[in-house]
Formats: C-alpha cells, structure tokens, sequence
C-alpha cells in the first residue's frame, strides 16, 4: 500500500479520511489493503486512521501495542473503554466524512463488515460514516499483470478440464456404461489437482432438473445419472497454486444427443444473447470513455431475457466480481438482489452470467470479463452452441 496514493484517491472523492478497525480478523479487507498479512492474534479492537491529509494515526490496545508497527504513523494506546473512545477523537480530530467499511442499509454485503455498534461509536464523535466501496474496488479489485497472466493461464487449464469432462461423459454413453453427475465432478476435481488449480468448492454438474437449481451441487448419496437424451450443465472454477493467482470461472452446457429440444435450444439462445449484449455495453462505454455500472449490466441483460418471457426464472444477479476470492470485491453486475451502483474501472474483471432456470432444466452461460483502459473482453472461450456431447 502506498499511502500517497490513497491519500489522493481519498481526495478524489471527497472524503476526509479512511477508517479502518478490526476485531478477532473480522474484516480481511483491512489486512489485504493495509498489507498485514494473515490477521493472527487479534483479541483487543484496533483502529488505523489514514486521513486525506497528513500522517495516518495507529490506535492500539496497549497489550497488543504492537499490532499496527509494520505501518506507518503515530500511534496511540489505550486500555480502558473511555481511554478508547478519547483518543479515537483524538486520532479523527477535525475530519467529518470518514469512510469504513460499511454500506448503507447492507446494500453491498462483501464490504459491510464493521459492526453497528463501532458505526454508532463513530457518528457519536460527529462524525459522517461513509461507504469504502469505491476504494476497496480501487486498492483490492484491480489486477496486477501479473495476476491477469495467471488468470489467462488456468483458464486454459479449466477449459481443458471442461473439454475432458464432456468427453468422459460422451465415452460412458457410447459404452452404454452408467456415468453420475458426482463422478463428473470428482473427475473435474481429479484434473484441478493435475493442472495444479485449487479452488474452494464445486463443481456443479446438473442433469435435466438439477441444472434449474443455481447452486445445486451433487454429492456421492445425492447423485442422478446421465442418460442419452438429458441436458447437463458444468459450472467451474479455479486459480492456479500461487501467491495472488486469481480465479477463472465458466459455465457451459450439453446435450446427450444429435439435436436438443426446440425449448432447450430456444433459451440457450436466449440467455447467450444476453451475455453478449452485455459484454457489448461495457466494451463500448469503456471505449467510449462513459461511465458504466454494475446494475446497468444487469438491467441489460435482465430486459434481454424478460422480453423473451423468462424474466421470473432469471432468479440470480448476472455476474459476481473475481479476485484471489472467486467472488472478490470489485463491482458487481447487479440490480436485483442488491443495486450495486459502483462503477466498472480498468483492470478488474468480473463474471456474466445469465440463467433461466425453469422446472426440467436450467441454462446459465457464463463468461469472465476483463476490463482494460481501451475496452472489455472475454478472456476465454465463449459458447455459442450447445455442446453435443
């Protein structure tokens, strides 16, 4: 972290300073942007005061005086509550519009992490309680190049796994042998560990009315079988095993057989229309130096599909932020089930994902797209037919 740089950030917008605070690792979000590393050993509150102007201010429990020494800044001790509540207004001093991370009526959840008796502490002072989100996309969003190599690595290391994992079903058919969705997944889980990708959960595999669950995700006890004639859905993701590496995430389906049903094949194209018009309305309002947000992606596809008539069955927000997290804490495409207004800034990247999800099957198409300062793209393959598997 360079603190000039979110000094000038921090004057940007507008704002006084950045309060960050913590107790027992509540908020990772602090740690990663103040690069602290793992939280450790937090039993005492501390506060880092990093104002717009002039030197940041450590507040620390004196039994724990030493948690903050790897940043910069004067520092301040305290052991008794009204000791506590003295020098944090000390600390703050003339400053009024003081972000956190906190969003207004829990609207952004990935960021609302401090608790509501520290925001009642904080406006007791006088003081103005604003949302970190814009910052915490700026300064934990953005991709180094480095990290957006990785990314374009394993996806094309998934992709394979994928290629693989529709082959396997494909062969097991043809031998009139039994496959399970749960041998597909354990399969796909066998090629992440060959690849060297971790990831933190799934896969999901769905046949027929599995793939109209979301986040259906088969178990060993809990398995339907795949048969000639059913659709499948594969959602995956994973990063490769290293320091900063960041996830690849897809989703894509298939048919077991020559020509899937008229209905099948109908909202196939409907959903895959909306995440092209998606991608299409970031790239050319990055192209165009315009300002794009995340709810106006999810509008976009949300209309595409609503005309089409299944705007009841798409039941999820169109895409998520990724990072080192799979859902990281970037802007996300969003305005259904919270109305993320942040707007989309380079070197981010974040999924599109549409669904319908109806009572035989479900079709999500997901993509990830990558934001530079010259436009948007898809840094992976992009299904434009349903895999005949």
């Amino acid at each position: 972290m360079e603190i000039q740089e979110v000094q000038e950030k921090l004057r940007e917008e507008g704002l006084d300073g950045w309060l960050f605070f913590d107790h027992h690792g509540r908020d990772p979000i602090a740690y990663r942007v103040l690069g602290l590393g793992e939280p450790g050993h937090v039993s005492r509150r501390w506060y880092y005061w990093l104002p717009a102007e002039g030197e940041p201010v450590k507040l620390v429990h004196s039994i724990e005086s030493w948690m903050l020494d790897s940043l910069p800044g004067r520092k301040l001790l305290y052991s008794r509550w009204s000791d506590q509540r003295g020098r944090l207004g000390e600390a703050l001093g003339d400053a009024v519009r003081i972000a956190m991370q906190y969003s207004p009526e829990c609207m952004i959840p990935y960021v609302s992490l401090v608790d509501g008796g520290t925001i009642d502490l904080i406006r007791s002072l006088g003081k103005q309680v604003l949302s970190s989100a814009s910052l915490v996309q700026y300064f934990e969003a953005r991709w180094s190049e480095q990290q957006l190599e990785m990314h374009l690595e394993a996806g094309r290391r998934v992709d394979a796994v994928l290629r693989t994992s529709f082959e396997l079903i494909g062969e097991q058919l043809r031998a009139s042998q039994t496959v399970g969705e749960f041998a597909v997944a354990e399969m796909i889980r066998q090629g992440f560990r060959d690849n060297d990708l971790v990831h933190a959960d799934g896969p999901i595999v769905g046949v027929n009315a599995n793939s109209g669950n979301p986040h259906y995700t088969p178990t060993k006890e809990n398995s339907a079988p795949i048969r000639p004639g059913d659709f499948v859905l594969i959602d995956l993701w994973a990063k490769l095993n290293r320091p900063g590496a960041v996830y690849y995430d897809i989703t894509w389906t298939g048919y077991c057989g020559e020509t899937p049903p008229s209905e099948v094949q109908n909202v196939f194209e409907v959903v895959t229309q909306a995440r092209d018009r998606a991608l299409a309305l970031v790239d050319s309002a990055v192209r165009a130096d315009r300002t794009v947000r995340g709810c106006e992606v999810d509008d976009v596809t949300r209309e595409h599909i609503t005309t089409a008539g299944y705007g009841e069955a798409f039941v999820h927000r169109t895409g998520h932020s990724i990072g080192e997290e799979v859902h990281g804490n970037g802007a996300n495409m969003d305005n259904l089930e919270t109305q993320d207004e942040r707007p989309i800034i380079p070197r981010t990247c974040f999924s599109i994902e549409p669904g319908v999800y109806l009572k035989d099957f479900g079709v999500r198409s997901e993509i990830d797209c990558y934001v530079s300062a010259k436009g948007a793209r898809a840094t992976g393959r992009v299904q434009t037919q349903i895999v005949r598997i």
